[in-house]
């Protein structure tokens, strides 16, 4: 019967479904990259005294610690919904969550845009801008892992398009910054165009979504999940005499037991990659973007330059490097996961942290060792590169070293320390910003 359904799958014409499924991929990251970009609108709005006589003029974008707080209330929800996640998918249905989780990302995108024009207190402007980031992420999180549960009904290849939807996103995120600042001059406009244009995005992905049940390709693989029971009990009761047979017989000749490891038990087995993926996120956002944004551009001859300097050698220099670092192990893997090799690579991140606090930061406690744009970019392509490239072999390697019954359960663990990773990272930032 699966052989029958196997050879009778549709195509997918056009690669409109590969279309879609990317296109979600660079929905589910847009939130976090979108406002991880717009530091320096950001920044200048909250050091911009309110025009009124009640408002303290001397409050500058120091005092709020933007890029921190965004850092931290990016990666809290992410991790406490990471968990979260698993009850709501035994009681709300995956299409409410993805919808839901979209309509509401649209929204406060579309707050965030009306903010540009508004007027606000930095306190008041900066305490809408926090709330919002924390309620944007905890949908974000619900969507993606929502959205992974999709992907993975649907062949291999549309899980690597969903990756790279995701890997772009920061690049797109980037790129819309870059035009938006290019394209006017007045900041308020550009911050305009430059929030209306995740509006369009989400809207987008919530369309395609909405479309993609409707596709016959699409609609085999996911209607095969949920199936239907009466055909379903017919297959089982066809079949239970001669799986009967199958399992008495696997049951004497295999080895491994029945039941899936411990979860404790899968930690040790997977214990150094868990650690390793920790200290990974960990390193980088403990420097990125809260340390890199700060860093200026030592040419002031041109005046476009130094505007689109952060831009360009921090955002789209990360998102591009790291995203070729992703891509990497799929050329190559070294250092094995046996090497005592790969945790000594991991460890080595940590000279990024001053290499990074030593670039050209103004009014910097520390001494400034790399004066040049040039020393910069190159710090922050190696810095991105092997954030992509570690922690694709992290994922990678940890379902290796356990069975593949307790595949599922070393990934879920992977997940979650990548994810307390990234909050640790947001944690020490606080202390790190301090030093410069």
């Amino acid at each position: 019967m699966l052989n029958e359904k196997k050879a009778s799958a549709p195509t997918d014409r056009g690669n409109i479904v590969a279309t879609i499924i990317f296109m979600l991929g660079l929905g589910t990251l847009l939130p976090w990259n979108f406002f991880i970009t717009a530091s320096q609108y950001f920044n200048q709005k909250l050091s911009t005294p309110y025009n009124s006589s009640n408002s303290s003029s001397g409050a500058t974008n120091k005092d709020y610690n933007y890029d921190s707080w965004m850092a931290l209330l990016s990666q809290l929800p992410l991790l406490l919904f990471t968990l979260l996640n698993s009850f709501l998918y035994q009681r709300v249905s995956e299409r409410l969550r993805v919808a839901f989780s979209l309509v509401a990302i649209f929204l406060l995108f579309c707050l965030t845009a009306a903010l540009v024009q508004v007027d606000l207190q930095p306190y008041t402007f900066f305490s809408i801008t926090m709330a919002t980031i924390w309620f944007i992420n905890m949908f974000g999180a619900v969507l993606q892992g929502s959205l992974f549960g999709v992907v993975g009904l649907l062949p291999p290849r549309y899980s690597t398009l969903f990756m790279s939807g995701q890997g772009l996103a920061g690049i797109f995120a980037a790129i819309a910054m870059l035009c938006s600042i290019l394209g006017n001059t007045d900041i308020n406009a550009a911050a305009l165009g430059y929030f209306i244009t995740p509006c369009v995005a989400t809207l987008g992905t919530l369309l395609c979504y909405l479309l993609l049940p409707h596709l016959e390709f699409a609609r085999f693989y996911l209607s095969r999940h949920g199936g239907d029971e009466e055909e379903k009990t017919k297959e089982l009761l066809s079949s239970e005499k001669k799986e009967k047979k199958e399992v008495d017989v696997n049951r004497k000749l295999m080895s491994e037991p029945e039941e899936r490891s411990s979860v404790f038990a899968v930690f040790r087995k997977i214990w150094c990659m868990a650690v390793c993926v920790t200290c990974v996120f960990a390193v980088t956002l403990s420097v990125f973007p809260v340390i890199a944004v700060r860093v200026e551009s030592a040419d002031k001859r041109s005046a476009t330059w130094d505007k689109v300097f952060t831009c360009v050698c921090c955002f789209i220099v990360f998102n591009a490097m790291d995203l070729a670092g992703r891509s990497a192990p799929s050329l190559a893997q070294w250092p094995s996961k046996d090497s005592w090799l790969f945790p000594a690579a991991v460890a080595s991140r940590l000279v990024f942290v001053p290499l990074l606090m030593t670039c050209n930061i103004p009014n910097s406690k520390l001494s400034i060792l790399f004066h040049h744009d040039a020393a910069f970019a190159t710090i922050m392509a190696l810095f991105a590169f092997s954030n992509g490239y570690l922690a694709s072999l992290c994922m990678a390697y940890a379902p290796q070293l356990v069975r593949h019954k307790d595949c599922e359960t070393a990934g879920s663990l992977m997940t979650f320390f990548l994810v307390l990773g990234l909050a640790l990272g947001a944690s020490i930032s606080f202390l790190l910003e301090m030093l410069v």
